[in-house]
């Protein structure tokens, strides 16, 4: 397997983490979603001392680790290095891709979000690996966005333009993610399991579905005569 079909396998479902999820701590819903065959693990917490989120980082590089999952920080690349994380994701506003490129090696994973197809050219012309693709559905882990929904159509555009593997991110839900992975895309996702009583239930179900999705893809493709 090369490596760009790996970390699409890998990136198939990203589970975001929340700062504090309905079923325990971040480390006990992570590891729960780990069990259910979770490959990502995204460590996104915008309030939290450099310090805390390092040590938070630390603990979650042993269990990802531990079960072959990537662990990528959002925004903050010093905990992302320090903590020895697999990468990085990146927004408009952090640090561009490039530079982040440039002072790391090679295969220090890194993300960038954007919903615009020439940007999403550009990223990976940067050096980005994948792209965060929303919000699809809408969400509300972003102030502003509860009523922005970009449609799975767009991820495919985005997906198609950037060459990159491409995850579509914000209200993704187990009846709605095989519309995203009908696209050619891999999922986030933050809500749909951080405020879930059974957060491995949810993952299992939604790997379910986007397993379902793949199949369903794969079986048009087969029914193109060329």
């Amino acid at each position: 397997m090369s490596a760009e079909s790996d970390l699409r396998a890998r990136l198939r479902l990203i589970v975001i983490t929340d700062p504090s999820p309905a079923a325990g701590s971040v480390v006990d819903v992570v590891t729960e979603c780990l069990e259910a065959g979770c490959r990502a693990i995204q460590l996104r917490d915008k309030e939290s001392s450099a310090v805390h989120l390092y040590e938070q980082a630390a603990i979650l590089r042993e269990i990802t680790r531990a079960s072959g999952a990537l662990l990528l920080v959002n925004d903050r690349l010093d905990v992302a290095l320090a903590a020895d994380a697999d990468g990085v994701h990146l927004g408009p506003h952090d640090i561009p891709v490039d530079a982040v490129r440039r002072t790391t090696d090679r295969t220090f994973l890194i993300g960038y979000s954007t919903d615009d197809p020439e940007a999403g050219r550009e990223a990976a012309a940067a050096g980005a690996d994948y792209l965060g693709v929303g919000a699809v559905y809408g969400t509300r882990s972003k102030e502003g966005l509860a009523d922005e929904a970009i449609g799975p159509a767009r991820v495919g555009s985005v997906a198609r333009a950037s060459g990159v593997p491409c995850v579509g991110i914000g209200g993704i839900t187990i009846a709605n993610v095989g519309a995203v992975v009908a696209e050619g895309a891999g999922v986030a996702a933050l809500g749909a399991v951080m405020l879930a009583e059974r957060p491995g239930d949810v993952v299992s179900r939604l790997l379910l579905e986007i397993s379902r999705a793949e199949a369903e893809a794969a079986t048009r493709d087969d029914d193109v005569v060329v």
